[in-house]
């Protein structure tokens, strides 16, 4: 189908297998909305050639980036700040010139209308983050990719760091006023409902939420780490909000278990698959399978015992940023080996 939209793009981020899923249920919602731009996901290296394959069908561009790695002699000064490696890679984003302006959204939302009519927006327009409105929340945001904004970008992280150890922190700093300069760049809060938003003002959420067209699930668990049963469409985990309005995850995870399972058992061929979702066993018996990727690639496998932080206020703030390590140190394993024994 011809568009006539081929110099714009819907971008995301996914640093590793389980961020690649959430981009896979994203680019789908897009799709399913009809969207008539196009969409590109950056991957990093830890990403296996699996999950690759089926980003490769569902996104129009899928990039390799490794921001801290690359020998361009811009990258030498954020070397000084190692910590700051994946909000680098998503500065990425404005390297991608070949467009005039693109909408980043962060790899843990939903689409659930379309929203092309954010292309009619300017440079840098995002929503109000719950936390403090003053702020803007990075999940989603118009930008005008740009090397000169790029370099600004990264001069400014190596100057100032981030106030929050993130990318939020970097963009506010550098967009520091978007508060006050110009409202029409003050997204309406329905492009980036948070899933913690709704729960701190459940009547607005009742009275507005019907017309909510990005879901962002924010906080430290994501919609990936629960359990899902295709049969009786229900969600299991340890989330109070899975009672409180279960709908948008069960959104996720229908769209997730009916397009893009189907698409990783494919892409995974012989290899075993941890699809997330309640499977019965030859036996008969319900199996749950851990809800990530496993591959033979060179991904690095996280099999440490749980390891003390280095310092507790880093840890603390990570999880509050929704940057827990799932994959390696807050994997669900180390944490019950960590309550079991505290327990004993």
């Amino acid at each position: 189908i011809y568009s006539p939209h081929l110099d714009q793009a819907f971008v995301t981020l996914a640093t590793n297998d389980n961020y690649a899923r959430g981009a896979m249920v994203l680019g789908k919602s897009l799709r399913n909305h009809q969207t008539t731009r196009k969409l590109v996901v950056m991957i990093g290296p830890h990403v296996s050639d699996p999950c690759k394959g089926v980003l490769l069908k569902i996104f129009d561009e899928v990039l390799l980036v490794d921001v801290l790695d690359s020998g361009d002699a811009a990258h030498l000064d954020l070397m000084k700040r190692p910590d700051l490696g994946v909000t680098f890679t998503k500065l990425h984003c404005w390297t991608l010139t070949h467009y005039s302006k693109c909408v980043f959204m962060d790899a843990d939302t939903l689409v659930v209308q379309n929203i092309d009519e954010l292309f009619d927006r300017e440079e840098l327009s995002a929503a109000p983050d719950p936390g403090w409105p003053d702020c803007f929340n990075s999940g989603v945001f118009v930008f005008r990719p740009s090397n000169e904004t790029y370099s600004k970008l990264l001069q400014y992280c190596a100057e100032h760091g981030s106030f929050d150890g993130g990318d939020q922190g970097v963009l506010n700093g550098f967009f520091s006023n978007w508060a006050t300069a110009d409202i029409s760049k003050h997204l309406p809060f329905i492009y980036n409902l948070s899933s913690i938003a709704i729960y701190t003002y459940l009547p607005a959420f009742k009275q507005y939420g019907a017309n909510a067209k990005v879901v962002h699930f924010l906080g430290q668990t994501k919609p990936w780490s629960y359990t899902y049963d295709p049969k009786t469409k229900k969600v299991s985990g340890d989330m109070q909000e899975t009672s409180t309005h279960p709908s948008f995850l069960l959104d996720w995870w229908f769209l997730y278990a009916s397009s893009v399972v189907p698409m990783m058992t494919e892409g995974y061929g012989d290899q075993p698959f941890h699809s997330g979702c309640v499977e019965v066993s030859l036996e008969g018996s319900s199996t749950r399978f851990l809800p990530q990727c496993s591959s033979t690639s060179q991904e690095p496998h996280h099999t440490e015992p749980y390891v003390p932080p280095e310092t507790s206020e880093e840890r603390k703030q990570k999880w509050e940023q929704g940057q827990a390590d799932y994959m390696g140190m807050d994997s669900f394993d180390n944490i019950q080996k960590k309550l079991d024994a505290f327990l004993k």
